[in-house]
């Protein structure tokens, strides 16, 4: 496995990243390595995949159709 050196760290933004490593009972390092795993994975998940998981998740809500609320922003600035 690689190693990764990160330089000018904010101390106060050290200090945080050790307080939420205690809190969660690792070590600063395992913390680091999991919010960047965080971060960067999807957690295998696609765009398109997580695009139709929030369709089904807003499914059935009351939406308007975006281009209801342009006309009606046209109509609206360009009344005599």
């Amino acid at each position: 496995m690689g190693q990764l050196l990160v330089r000018n760290v904010d101390d106060d933004l050290i200090l945080r990243l050790k307080e939420r490593a205690a809190a969660h009972g690792r070590s600063a390092e395992a913390e680091h390595r999991i919010i960047l795993e965080k971060a960067l994975c999807s957690g295998g998940e696609s765009f398109a995949e997580r695009a139709a998981r929030w369709r089904r998740l807003t499914a059935g809500r009351d939406t308007t159709d975006s281009a209801e609320l342009i006309r009606a922003d046209r109509d609206r600035d360009h009344q005599p």
